[in-house]
């Protein structure tokens, strides 16, 4: 206290003068009053708290807190909370804390940390990774800043940078590690193997009691424990420590690690933790039990839509572990069909079906009970018709159309009346066959029943998926409204369920994206595919990734891009999967429509060749997409050289085309042939029957709002679309496809005077073609994802445009100018 008032404190130094071993607590008394009177404030700094041992030092300190005047601030440094009436100050709100959180550094404080004071110059990325392998702490960033001295490769030193690296290990060993009682040590070394840890999973593993209390006092101490949540019943290791841990207790007693994860296992299987019991039997080194773990967690892995988990998890099995369960051979097949290694799928099959003949050669299951497992599990007792299944899925992927019936078929008939899965898959392979043989009238309604079974067996990351699919055959049938109807009331269903972050919203986003870009709302198209992409691959299920590029692709095509488009759908053709769905839109196919339409016509006719197509070729509906491709190359060839002859290929394969559509009921094939129809008679300069042909296109898709089905077609349907106008055919529509700004594709505006000469706005028709519907107003915004202040701008401007006052008034003066 001298050094900041010579007369403060000397009453109590005389005390201590005259009597060394004088009572602490007359002196104390004596200090105080002496304070109380002094006129300036004080701070009285004691630094390295926790190497205080002595109770006397404590209670003294206690005394001198309770009896403060308030001149006197006290500050105390300290790796653990010091034995101190804390509670009692906190409630009088009469203490300050700076706790491991508060001293943590932020990303920001980082980077200035390593490349201002510590001289490196490291990127933000490498920043941002290595605060996230040292959270923060202060220590360790100093570190791995001396060990990033002399490295060449930051990025990867931070990469590896772990628990082993020589400064860390040595400080967290000497400096925290060895100075802790051997009880605590043992404890720390036993449940380092936890990647969380709660007092009854430690006791078990540990073998000992009282291991909440522990873990209490670790956190007191700061012995770098982090609770995850507010009752402090679960807690995890700072990663780096937890990484010094393992490392220290592989070395100094090894034996012991097998023991340990086996604990851990029994604990969580105990506790229904399935994937952290599979976990830690893998880790054990006990794989039959893995292995029967891993068909107990199927139920819950399959349901959620985890393939990449079943996947880490069958490899990280023994073979002959996986062929030896029948289950798991039945996963794994699915594992090889989903990376497209057809040729395997067969033989895991057949490992499935013996190993289920052996399991229940005498009529009951004989399954190995020494885990405590259900020896008739879901997955075991399903496995005829998972096999059925797959089979129609390998027949699926190999096109044959018909095997992927027999086999769909024969699961419906081993089905259960309660089976919803199998039910499901029978009925989705069923579809697509139906699909894959051209028969939208069947496959619609087929596919249909997928959805409420998957939702009646609880797999709504699955439902939701299928949605994708029965959007595809709805588009083949020639809607947009009706499947983006039912992609938006699926991403709905994905925001109920509470997996709005989860596969596969993504995929239904982009999906919704495609629909916009048909319809010529280009703007509406970005908004989803970047909804979709900032979702990240975790929200997309591995068959649905190839989309988005297909998407992108056919953006920047819109965009006058069509070099980038190609390279887009080539990446697309490298991450599509075949066995989901049958390939009815080759990408090499809408890589050649963009040659054409470039001109590039030779390139364009060595893809015809590679193909195999004739316009003289045996028609299939898993063929047209490519045939309607010849046939836009014919036109196309005609076009660039008029006296090479006449489109009588062309014409007789577009007929042949639209018959076998027409019977079908492919809308969508329907009204691209017509447009093609018109194209061809266009091209032989008969126009009379090109606009015949174009006029039934327009009629059949008005409704449905097409627009790139039409503006696809370039410069020639243009000019026919300005003979239609002249001519009085559906002119309202016209009229909005020729307002389309070719250059943005944004939304159409209003043709002629007054009103109808101010231009809406792409998003603007959305707003109006959703005011043409009985929606509320929050309904309509929920359909655009946008507040509902928003949604009163968009009308507000829409009235002030067309000069109304009202809805009703809005949608009549649309339809009157063909808006809707």
């Amino acid at each position: 206290m001298h050094g900041a008032d010579a007369g403060l404190g000397s009453g109590a130094q005389a005390l201590l003068d005259a009597t060394p071993a004088a009572a602490v607590e007359p002196v104390l008394v004596t200090l105080i009053n002496d304070l109380s009177r002094a006129e300036t404030s004080f701070i009285l700094v004691l630094d390295d708290y926790h190497a205080i041992e002595a109770h006397a030092v404590h209670d003294a300190v206690t005394f001198l807190l309770n009896h403060s005047p308030p001149q006197l601030h006290l500050a105390i440094t300290s790796r653990s909370d010091p034995p101190l009436p804390l509670s009692r100050l906190r409630a009088r709100d009469q203490i300050t804390e700076l706790r491991a959180a508060d001293l943590r550094f932020s990303t920001k404080e980082t980077a200035a940390f390593l490349n201002e004071c510590m001289g490196l110059r490291l990127s933000a990325e490498d920043i941002s990774a290595l605060q996230a392998r040292t959270e923060g702490w202060a220590a360790g960033l100093q570190l791995a800043a001396l060990s990033l001295r002399g490295h060449d490769d930051a990025p990867g030193f931070i990469n590896a940078f772990a628990g082993s690296n020589r400064f860390i290990l040595d400080y967290l060993v000497e400096e925290v590690l060895q100075r802790q009682p051997d009880h605590v040590r043992s404890f720390l070394m036993h449940t380092a193997i936890l990647d969380r840890l709660s007092g009854p999973l430690c006791d078990t593993v540990t073998g000992q009691g009282g291991s909440s209390a522990v873990l209490e006092q670790l956190e007191r101490a700061n012995l770098f424990v982090v609770p995850l949540d507010d009752r402090r019943q679960w807690y995890r290791y700072h990663h780096l420590f937890a990484e010094v841990l393992r490392a220290s207790a592989v070395h100094e007693e090894p034996e012991l690690q097998q023991s340990l994860h086996r604990r851990a296992s029994e604990w969580y299987q105990h506790h229904d933790l399935l994937e952290d019991a599979l976990k830690h039997a893998l880790a054990a080194g006990d794989f039959e039990r893995a292995g029967a773990l891993l068909e107990a967690a199927l139920p819950a892995i399959r349901r959620s839509r985890h393939d990449a988990t079943l996947r880490g998890w069958l490899t990280a099995l023994p073979d002959h572990v996986v062929r030896a369960n029948p289950v798991l051979s039945v996963f794994f097949a699915w594992m090889m069909l989903t990376a497209g290694d057809l040729g395997a799928v067969e033989q895991r099959l057949q490992d499935a079906e013996r190993g289920l003949a052996e399991a229940s050669r005498d009529g009951e299951p004989t399954r190995d009970r020494a885990t405590g497992l259900n020896a008739g599990s879901e997955e075991f007792r399903a496995l005829p018709v998972t096999i059925a299944v797959y089979r129609a899925a390998l027949a699926q992927a190999v096109g044959d159309v018909a095997g992927t019936a027999a086999h769909a078929r024969r699961a419906l008939e081993l089905c259960g009346p309660g089976d919803h899965l199998s039910r499901a898959a029978a009925a989705g392979f069923l579809g697509l066959a139906a699909w894959a043989h051209g028969d939208l009238d069947t496959a619609v309604p087929t596919f249909a029943d997928v959805g409420p079974n998957l939702h009646a067996a609880g797999n709504i990351a699955d439902e939701l998926a299928s949605t994708m699919v029965l959007a595809d055959m709805w588009m083949a049938r020639g809607s947009l409204h009706q499947p983006r109807r039912l992609l938006e009331q699926a991403l709905t269903a994905a925001d109920t369920a509470g997996i709005a972050s989860g596969p596969p919203t993504a995929d239904l986003h982009v999906g919704i994206s495609a629909l916009h870009c048909e319809s010529g709302a280009v703007a509406a198209a970005k908004e989803h595919l970047e909804a979709g992409i900032a979702l990240g691959k975790a929200a997309s299920l591995p068959e649905n990734l190839y989309r988005r590029f297909v998407v992108m692709a056919r953006l920047e095509h819109l965009s006058g891009d069509p070099g980038r488009a190609i390279g887009l759908l080539e990446e697309a053709e490298r991450r599509y999967l075949r066995g989901f769905f049958p390939d009815v839109w080759p990408i090499s196919a809408m890589k050649a429509r963009i040659l054409i339409g470039q001109g590039a016509l030779r390139e364009a006719a060595d893809w015809v060749r590679a193909r195999d197509l004739t316009a003289d070729d045996e028609l299939s509906y898993l063929r047209e997409f490519e045939h309607l491709t010849l046939t836009r190359l014919l036109i196309a060839q005609h076009e660039a050289d008029p006296p090479n002859g006449s489109l009588d290929d062309a014409f007789n394969l577009l007929e042949r085309l639209l018959q076998a559509a027409q019977t079908a009921g492919r809308g969508g094939s329907v009204n691209e042939i017509l447009v093609l129809k018109a194209r061809a008679y266009q091209a032989e300069g008969r126009m009379d029957s090109a606009l015949e042909a174009l006029e039934l296109a327009l009629k059949r898709t008005q409704a449905e709002g097409h627009v790139r089905l039409f503006l696809d077609e370039g410069a020639p349907m243009i000019a026919l679309l300005h003979r239609a106008a002249v001519e009085r055919i559906c002119p309202g529509y016209v009229s909005q496809l020729l307002h389309i700004n070719p250059g943005e594709t944004s939304g159409p505006t209003t043709p002629g005077t007054d009103a109808r000469s101010v231009p809406l706005s792409e998003r603007e028709v959305q707003v109006l073609r959703l005011l043409d519907s009985s929606l509320s107003g929050p309904e309509v915004a929920r359909q655009l994802y946008v507040s509902l202040n928003t949604l009163r701008t968009h009308t507000r401007h829409i009235f002030e445009k067309l000069q109304v006052s009202n809805r009703a008034e809005a949608v009549r003066r649309a339809r009157e100018h063909g808006l809707l």
